[in-house]
């Protein structure tokens, strides 16, 4: 049982997008960054990749569920702490030490990739719009949990190189989190959640294969 009702969950998102506008527009410009960044592979790119998902984690932890879902839901704190946590060990896996590689690449894994990328971006708000959530009533881009953990398995996807498993853990864990809630709201956007989670086991799969098409691009171009 939650402890609040579907009323004041969408109340949240109606005042949280009030008052960080226009953080909204901000988000996009750097998803949009960051999808340049992953078309021209280069080190820098890989970083900026890196640190828009940091910048994104970091940022819905603190400013939606530590400052605006905390009110309504106790377990809110615990879930801000783990996407700051997150945030924090993108900005050491792919920016401090570089281990994080992306590139347009081919396979289930870059088609993926894509299609989580695009959903959580274009096809996320339209859903949105078609089951009644209307702005500012429904969850954006790039700073609320949900279009974040899916945006963030889509980049994770279209990796070139294996990724440490330790960066898997928490998006596998919110998209169960944030799945099974969805069910429970009636936020049909957010159902595919499950299955991106299903999508970031299969990529710890992928990364185990010896020899697997990785096609990793040179770090110094």
């Amino acid at each position: 049982m939650l402890p609040f009702t579907r009323e004041q969950f969408f109340d949240v998102f109606a005042r949280y997008n009030a008052a960080v506008w226009p953080a909204q527009v901000a988000a996009y410009l750097l998803g949009v960054a960051a999808v340049l960044a992953l078309l021209r592979p280069s080190p820098a790119g890989h970083r900026l990749v890196a640190g828009v998902l940091a910048a994104m984690w970091i940022w819905t932890g603190v400013a939606y569920h530590g400052l605006h879902f905390a009110p309504i839901n106790p377990a809110a704190l615990a879930f801000g702490a783990l996407f700051v946590v997150q945030g924090l060990l993108f900005a050491v896996a792919g920016v401090a030490r570089q281990r994080l590689v992306f590139g347009p690449t081919r396979g289930w894994a870059a088609a993926l990739g894509w299609g989580l990328g695009a959903y959580a971006a274009v096809l996320y708000p339209l859903l949105g719009l078609w089951s009644g959530h209307a702005w500012p009533v429904q969850p954006t881009f790039g700073i609320t949990p949900c279009p974040v953990t899916l945006f963030s398995c889509g980049l994770l996807l279209l990796t070139t190189a294996p990724v440490p498993r330790w960066l898997l853990l928490i998006p596998v864990l919110w998209s169960l989190v944030g799945g099974s809630a969805a069910f429970l709201l009636g936020v049909p956007q957010d159902w595919p959640l499950l299955f991106s989670g299903l999508a970031v086991v299969l990529l710890a799969l992928r990364d185990r294969q010896p020899g697997a098409a990785h096609a990793a691009p040179s770090r110094t171009g």
